[in-house]
Parts: structure tokens; C-alpha cells; sequence
């Protein structure tokens, strides 16, 4: 493995067309190869969990399960609803949807409460996730409607309406990402080389990443399903890692070549970076792999397919950073060295890469007072961690997607009118066939217990198989599905309702589906993952870090350090999101709680991305202690010129990560900043303060039980004196 990178290089370098023309090759390949076999998408079985998902698998034996269903409401667009105008519009419709191949059914018109809505429910065909993918004939049907009747309001909703809404603003907030992103990071690369054409190439080895990486996806979707967020995690992982582990090899070769003074050429100077800063993003790369591999242990969908798009896009970029940089680095330096033969006058003096007066003053406090600085630093940091305590995971719903879609603005709507189909429980019963009658008789009866239940409302509606073996009772509750009135009346149902009635049937199976189930049940599966893939991580981590330095303390460090981290932006994050006074700060609305993904996810690709970091330092350090310099000034000169990297990389991190709460979804909002916060006070404080005075605080004790270092500390033996023979 310590070959791999200078081997490559060394190829490249002297084959730079082939390597070059290899990659593209390579990036047209993995995007044919992607489009040829398509997207396997996760389907409604993928994503059942607990007793939910049993319930639904339940219901599906019984080809009872959910249909796709789409709402058409009828109004008048001022003043009192005309009603014959209004009957006159949703018999059209009705007839319209009737003919389409996509329509199973279309219910009568149903008029609100309030006399001012008519109704028109419309059953889609075909499983309930594909449903939006062929919801668009339908919503075209309701506009030719309403443009036959201008002077009603005649709009559509549901899920599959929903859903499409919410992909259509998903792909215009990555384009706005993309807009914001790439500027920026290809101004901070100009500030950092001072050039154009070498600010261009990490820009554009991400960009080639994250292309070839979106091909592989597509393939490994067929291996695991993409659960609709891979293309998201590659652009927001692929950019970040693309850049920073180019960066990390650009920056060293620029070392090498001023240290040289024009001695070594272009090709014996890339294969010294590839000696150290191309080890350095192999192991990099392959921490984010392992510690991203944890996240299957999660056993759900979504957290599989950010997986995959994680490992394919890292892995990717360690492979560019391997194989075409260097050929480009070649090129670009013998085109900088003829033009330096050219120059009549004597070349520009090339600044000395080392601890500048800024980075200096920064680490100053870790020199000199170490113990200071790091209790100081801790603290900061487990202040910032005790908004922690107030931490509400929930499962985003249906009710948090943003209002801006006009699909969730006749939500709104629907659910006002009608208020008993806001939430609707589904109460699943599989028994023998000749217990049929008694199922039935249960269900009744908890029907009826419900009824005198203000938590319900509504007429039980009971269904049951053509083989009498699956039985399904639909309960309607008046409230939104995120109100806790909703998460009592499921409570209420799982807890009495359902033990003292269909619970007493002999041999029965029964389980509570629907919305609020979903939504209950996922946290609780994940709760009870976590453990798992937290205590995975963390021996990952470890492992990783004893195997790069080959010491058991630095493994330890590196652990607290990313708990740290960690905590300190959560707690940032329930701060800002679950209470209210930055709502108009950064456009969203508050849920009162964190989606219960993110935690999980903040700790692996953090824990992983943490690693480039730790990484990078820490490799100078030991470079410089091997040389034979005292660990305080490894430590101080290592971190010192190392800083400006780190930092150039963290700010192209948090650009790409902030971009993300610019968009409308409240989850990657959180996601996008949580991300941002971590590698804030990972580079920043972690980096700068913690580190440092914890290296100088345990000395030669920070390298145990390193035997190189030992070895580099012993003396060397003194030749014997020479005998005189006469």
C-alpha cells in the first residue's frame, strides 16, 4: 500500500497523454455504463421497518395495501362557491381521469364540511412509490379543467403529486448549490496558488469525480438500492473530497519544487509528493470508505444509498488523485519550466511554505500554554454540546416539506376542508380464514372504542381479503400527522384499543400501518441501530488511525477529538433548528426537532472526512519526527505548515456543506449545516488548539507504541575506532 501511490504516480508521470487520456476515458465509460442499465430505485418493500412494515407486508400479502391517491378540489376563486358550476367541473374531471390508463378509480364528489370544497378523489394503479413518476397525466387533466372553468379554482394534490413537487425543487436547490459552490471554491483555489490554471485542476478533477462517480452509482444501485438521495450525496461529498485531496497533493508538489530551487524536474517532484501526500489521501480516502461501510449496519434503505454514493465518489477521487493529477502536474510543470528558460530576467522568488505571521499568532496560545488552551478549548466545545440535552429526533414528514410547492399549498388546503383525512391509521389482522367472522367482530368492536374516542373521527372502514385470511380496519384521525394529538391517538391504538379486541384472538397476528406509524416506527429502528454503528465507527476510527501512525494514543485522540467535534455541532444545530429565532435567518421553518437521520449521518461522514485532516497534520509531524526533530517543534512546525492547506480545504468543505442551507428540504438544510459547523470546529479549534496542546502536553508519549519513533530516537552507534596494526 505505501508503493500504490508512488508507483502510479511514477507512471503517470512518465506517460502523462495515456494517464490523461485514460481518465476521460474511464469518466465516458462509468457514465455509458450508468445510463446503458439505468437507476434501480428502492421500492415500497425497501423501506419497511418495524411494526409498521410488518403491518404493510401484511396488508400487501392480502393486495390490500396503500393505493397511490390523488386529491382534485374544486372551489371558487372568490366569493361563494357556484355549486352547479362547481358539480359541473368535477364531472368532467371525474370523466376525464376515468380514461387514463394510470386512474384504477375515481370516486363520487364530495362536498366539505363547510359546503365551499367539492372533492374528487382519484386511486392511481401500480406500487405507491412509482406513483409520481406517472402522476403527470393526471395533473395535466386538472389544468385543462380548470382552463374550461376560469372562474373556479380547480388544483390538485397527494402523494404522488407531492412527491414530484418535492424532486422538481430538489434538482432547482442543487443547481442553485452548483451556483453558489463552484465560484466560490475556485476563488479560495486562486487565493491559495496564486494561478488560474492551477486553481482550475481540482475544480475540474471534482467535476470528472463526481461525473464517473454518478455512473457507478446507477450500476451499484442494481447491487443496493438508491433510495432518490445519491445524487445528492456524491455532489455534496464528491466536491468537497474531490477538491481538498487534490488540493493536498497540489500544495506538497509546490513544497517539493521550492525546496528543490530548480534542481529535481517535473517528474522526480510528483513522485515526492505521491510519497507522502499521496499516501496520505490513500489512507484518507480509505477511512471515509470504512467509516461510510458502517452506515449499512443501519439496515435501512437511505442510509445504504447515501453509502454507496459516499464510498463511489471517495474512492473515485483517491483514483483520480492517484492516476491523472499527476500527469497533469507533469505537463503544467514543464510548461512553467520552459517557460523559466525563456526568462531573460531572474525568477520570481518563490515564499517559503512555512508558519506565517497569521498562523503563527493563532498557535500561539497551544505553545505556550498548553493546558490552558486545552481546557479553554474543551469547554468552548461542550458548551456548545449542551443544547444537546433538548434533542428531539423525528422522522420529517410529509407535513415539513416546504410550502413553496405548490402541491403542499392544496395540501394545506385539503386538509382545512377536510379534516378527517389528515391522518388515517390502518389497523392490519392476518388470522386463519375460519376465524373470519371473529376478526371481523373484533375489529368492529375496536371500531366502536374508537368512535367514543375524541382522538377519532370518522366512520371505521373495514376491508377484507378474497381469502378471508387478511383483514384491514382504516381509522381517520382529525389532526396533522406531525401533532402530538396523532402520536397519542397511535399510542392509544397499539397500546389498549388493539390488545383488548383483535389482541385476544387466538394465533392472530395484527399490527398498526400508516403515516404516523411510519413515522414512529423509524426512529425507534434506527434508536436501536445506533448503538451498532456508533460502536462500529468508533473501532473504525480507531483502527485506522493506529494502522496509519502505528500508535495506540493518537488512535484514542482521534476518537475524542471527533466526539468533540460531533457534539459541539449538534448542539449548534439544535440550537439553530429547533428553536425559532433563526427561522428568518436561514428561510425554513421550525419543526421543533432534528430529522433522525442526521445525527447518524453527521457521525460517520464526519468521523470519516475528519480523517483527511488528521491525516494531513499528523503526517508532517511524524515526518518531521522521524527526521530527528524534538516532538514539540514536529508538532509546532508540522501543524504550522500544514495550516493554510487545512484551512483552504476546510473552506472549500464549509462552501460546499453551507450551500446545502440554501435549499428548501428542512433535512438537507440541517444535513448541509451540521456538516459545515463539524469541519469549523474540527480545522479551527480541534486542529489548532486541541491537537497541538495535547501533542505537547504528552510529548514522546503521544507516539506510543510506535517502534520507528524509538528508532528514531536512539542514538546512532559510533563506528569502532580503527585498530592500527604494525
Amino acid at each position: 500500500m505505501k508503493e500504490l501511490p508512488v508507483r502510479a504516480a511514477r507512471w503517470s508521470a512518465l506517460n502523462p497523454w495515456r494517464a490523461i487520456t485514460g481518465w476521460l476515458v474511464f469518466v465516458v465509460l462509468c457514465l455509458s455504463a450508468g445510463i446503458a442499465v439505468g437507476t434501480h430505485n428502492a421500492t415500497t418493500e425497501d423501506y419497511r421497518v418495524g411494526e409498521a412494515g410488518r403491518a404493510e407486508a401484511m396488508a400487501s400479502e392480502g393486495h390490500l395495501q396503500r393505493k397511490p391517491v390523488e386529491q382534485v378540489l374544486v372551489s371558487a376563486k372568490s366569493g361563494a362557491l357556484d355549486r352547479q358550476a362547481a358539480e359541473s367541473a368535477a364531472r368532467a374531471l371525474a370523466a376525464r381521469m376515468r380514461k387514463l390508463p394510470e386512474v384504477e378509480g375515481v370516486a363520487e364528489p364530495r362536498a366539505s364540511g363547510s359546503g365551499k370544497v367539492l372533492m374528487v378523489q382519484v386511486t392511481m394503479r401500480g406500487p405507491e412509490l412509482d406513483a409520481r413518476k406517472h402522476v403527470g397525466p393526471l395533473r395535466a387533466q386538472t389544468a385543462a379543467v380548470q382552463k374550461a372553468h376560469p372562474d373556479l379554482l380547480v388544483e390538485e394534490t397527494g402523494s404522488p403529486s407531492i412527491s414530484k413537487g418535492v424532486d422538481a425543487q430538489r434538482g432547482s436547490d442543487l443547481a442553485l448549490s452548483e451556483v453558489i459552490t463552484l465560484p466560490v471554491t475556485l476563488i479560495t483555489l486562486l487565493l491559495v496558488f496564486g494561478s488560474l490554471l492551477m486553481a482550475t485542476v481540482p475544480l475540474l478533477l471534482a467535476l470528472s469525480s463526481i461525473a464517473a462517480s454518478m455512473g457507478l452509482s446507477m450500476v451499484a444501485s442494481h447491487l443496493s438500492p438508491d433510495a432518490g438521495v445519491g445524487t445528492n450525496v456524491i455532489i455534496l461529498i464528491g466536491l468537497a473530497v474531490g477538491v481538498d485531496y487534490t488540493l493536498f497533493y497540489l500544495k506538497r508538489e509546490r513544497e517539493e519544487r521550492a525546496r528543490s530551487g530548480g534542481r529535481l524536474g517535473s517528474e522526480a517532484l510528483v513522485e515526492l509528493a505521491a510519497a507522502t501526500s499521496g499516501r496520505a489521501v490513500v489512507v484518507s480516502g480509505l477511512a471515509v470508505v470504512v467509516s461510510t461501510a458502517t452506515l449499512y449496519l443501519a439496515s435501512d434503505v437511505i442510509f445504504s444509498s447515501l453509502a454507496t454514493g459516499t464510498i463511489v465518489v471517495v474512492l473515485v477521487a483517491v483514483a483520480s488523485s492517484l492516476t491523472v493529477l499527476p500527469a497533469l502536474l507533469v505537463k503544467i510543470g514543464r510548461r512553467a519550466e520552459r517557460r523559466a528558460a525563456r526568462r531573460t530576467r531572474p525568477p520570481r522568488r518563490v515564499r517559503k511554505d512555512g508558519t506565517g505571521r497569521v498562523w503563527a499568532m493563532l498557535m500561539r496560545p497551544a505553545s505556550t500554554h498548553p493546558a490552558v488552551t486545552l481546557g479553554v478549548s474543551v469547554l468552548v466545545l461542550l458548551g456548545l454540546a449542551a443544547p444537546l440535552a433538548g434533542l428531539n429526533l423525528e422522522e420529517m414528514s410529509r407535513d415539513t416539506h416546504s410550502r413553496a410547492i405548490p402541491a403542499m399549498q392544496t395540501y394545506d388546503r385539503l386538509n382545512e376542508a377536510f379534516p378527517e383525512l389528515r391522518v388515517t391509521h390502518q389497523v392490519v389482522v392476518r388470522a386463519r380464514p375460519d376465524r373470519v367472522e371473529e376478526t371481523t367482530r373484533a375489529l368492529k368492536e375496536l371500531g366502536r372504542r374508537t368512535q367514543a374516542d375524541p382522538l377519532f373521527t370518522g366512520r371505521p372502514r373495514l376491508r377484507t381479503s378474497d381469502d378471508h385470511r387478511i383483514s384491514v380496519l382504516e381509522l381517520s384521525v382529525p389532526y396533522l400527522g406531525n401533532s402530538a394529538e396523532a402520536a397519542k391517538s397511535l399510542a392509544h391504538l397499539r397500546g389498549d384499543y388493539l390488545p383488548a379486541t383483535v389482541g385476544r384472538i387466538p394465533g392472530a397476528e395484527s399490527g398498526v400501518t400508516g403515516d404516523v406509524a411510519r413515522t414512529t416506527d423509524y426512529p425507534a429502528h434506527q434508536n436501536g441501530k445506533l448503538p451498532l454503528v456508533i460502536g462500529a465507527l468508533l473501532l473504525v476510527t480507531f483502527g485506522m488511525t493506529v494502522l496509519a501512525f502505528r500508535s495506540v494514543v493518537l488512535g484514542l485522540i482521534g476518537v475524542v477529538l471527533n466526539l468533540l467535534s460531533a457534539a459541539g455541532a449538534l448542539g449548534l444545530l439544535v440550537l439553530v433548528f429547533q428553536g425559532t429565532w433563526a427561522e428568518g435567518l436561514l428561510d425554513f421553518h421550525s419543526t421543533g426537532s432534528i430529522g433522525s437521520r442526521v445525527p447518524l449521518f453527521l457521525f460517520v461522514i464526519l468521523f470519516g472526512l475528519s480523517m483527511d485532516y488528521q491525516v494531513f497534520v499528523v503526517s508532517r509531524i511524524r515526518e518531521a519526527v522521524l527526521a530527528g526533530a524534538a516532538t514539540r517543534k514536529a508538532v509546532l512546525d508540522g501543524i504550522g505548515s500544514s495550516a493554510a492547506v487545512v484551512t483552504s480545504a476546510a473552506v472549500v468543505m464549509v462552501t460546499v456543506f453551507a450551500s446545502f442551507v440554501f435549499l428548501h428540504i428542512i433535512e438537507m438544510k440541517q444535513i448541509g449545516f451540521v456538516l459545515a459547523a463539524a469541519v469549523l470546529l474540527d480545522a479551527f479549534i480541534i486542529r489548532i488548539m486541541i491537537l497541538p496542546s495535547v501533542m505537547l502536553l504528552l510529548g514522546e508519549a503521544s507516539w506510543w507504541p510506535s517502534r520507528g519513533m524509538r528508532r528514531a530516537r536512539q542514538p546512532a552507534p559510533e563506528a569502532p575506532a580503527a585498530v592500527e596494526v604494525g
